[in-house]
């Protein structure tokens, strides 16, 4: 834990408006003076407690077995910082720009039927990527043309120099802006020409995802947006991020 959560766990600074000098109730709870609001402590340090084990990346089962919890509490509490992570993500979004990589990929446990596209029973997700900078994901329903150039035209800033596989979904995005499209067998990893960062996410978010007994397709959008704010500050002290993420987006978590 970080000392500036600490001061909301012990009550010298107010979990909803950081003011200071809160007052003490009978009935153990605080009170702020300036916003007007009481809340019990007690509960604030046991979600702050489960915020941490999330921030960990420990699953919400072990989290539960831990902290002496039940499993529904902390599950409960995991899916409130996903929806949290999610409109913090729309908020801070800008247009992605400059040299874009963009792929889809393919989630879902190891079962019987076709792998990467035209997997039906896998759940399809799209990216892009700026180079050096940050990652926006989607899950949608199909990889056609049409579903994919809409995300495109939406996240990113048109003229940017866009970098693809040659799959066929991608073969207008020229009009959009310079096209680059990458033929692993030959050009996989030389120069600009190659599509290893969003390849390097993809890898990142499935790697995470093993420690999960499957997730269900109707499920993904919050797991893998989770995976995108990990990605995009994994070079920041992520707790105290996911701290005032929390309280804005989320502040009445107990």
């Amino acid at each position: 834990m970080t000392r500036g959560s600490a001061m909301y766990e012990h009550g010298r600074k107010c979990w909803f408006c950081s003011s200071y000098g809160l007052s003490r109730l009978a009935d153990k709870r605080v009170w702020c003076s300036r916003c007007r609001t009481k809340y019990s402590l007690q509960k604030l340090k046991r979600d702050l407690r489960v915020l941490y084990y999330f921030y960990l990346e420990v699953s919400a089962r072990k989290c539960a077995k831990e902290l002496s919890l039940s499993y529904n509490t902390v599950a409960a509490r995991y899916a409130l910082f996903r929806e949290a992570i999610i409109r913090h993500l729309d908020a801070e979004f800008c247009k992605l720009r400059g040299r874009i990589e963009a792929d889809e990929s393919y989630f879902g446990g190891k079962r019987k039927g076709n792998r990467g596209r035209g997997a039906f029973n896998k759940q399809a997700v799209f990216g892009v990527l700026e180079r050096d900078g940050r990652v926006y994901t989607a899950v949608v329903p199909d990889v056609s043309a049409k579903t994919l150039f809409e995300h495109i035209k939406s996240k990113t800033r048109k003229g940017s120099v866009f970098y693809t596989d040659d799959f066929k979904s991608y073969k207008d995005l020229k009009q959009y802006g310079k096209h680059s499209r990458v033929k692993h067998s030959k050009t996989f990893g030389r120069g600009h020409n190659h599509i290893n960062g969003i390849e390097g996410f993809w890898s990142f978010a499935k790697e995470r995802f093993h420690k999960y007994h499957g997730i269900s397709r109707g499920n993904y959008l919050p797991y893998i947006k989770e995976m995108e704010f990990r990605f995009n500050h994994r070079n920041e002290q992520l707790f105290p991020l996911l701290v005032g993420v929390i309280r804005q987006f989320a502040p009445k978590i107990h």
